[in-house]
């Protein structure tokens, strides 16, 4: 079985990416120069930090082995090693698409099945 990574994003974006065929990144990708991304034991706490209260996303699950060299695993500021990607996410190695709504207590609920 191929590793996965996730990426949360609005899902305007990711529909935007869909008619495209790839996915380019979100402004903050964009700004970085690389697509962040986040292993299964990261995705809880960076929806926490970065998308808290926000609605209207999307988790969606990409199989890491088909990016080839253009993903690194680098070190973020707390020291965690986090899957960056190094140009445009195809669509091809898209495994999952689900919504990512808020609970009553105002955390993400994560999609039942999610590895």
């Amino acid at each position: 079985m191929s590793a996965l990574i996730y990426k949360i994003c609005p899902e305007p974006l990711w529909r935007a990416a869909e008619e495209a065929g790839r996915f380019d990144g979100a402004p903050n990708d964009m700004a970085d120069g690389f697509i962040h991304f986040s292993s299964f034991d990261q995705m809880r706490e960076t929806a926490a930090r970065h998308f808290s209260g926000q609605t209207d996303l999307l988790l969606i699950a990409v199989d890491a082995d088909m990016l080839g060299a253009a993903l690194r695993w680098e070190r973020s500021r707390g020291g965690a090693l986090f899957p960056h990607l190094y140009g445009p996410l195809h669509l091809s190695a898209v495994r999952r698409v689900e919504k990512l709504p808020l609970g009553p207590d105002g955390a993400h609920v994560f999609p039942k099945g999610v590895p």
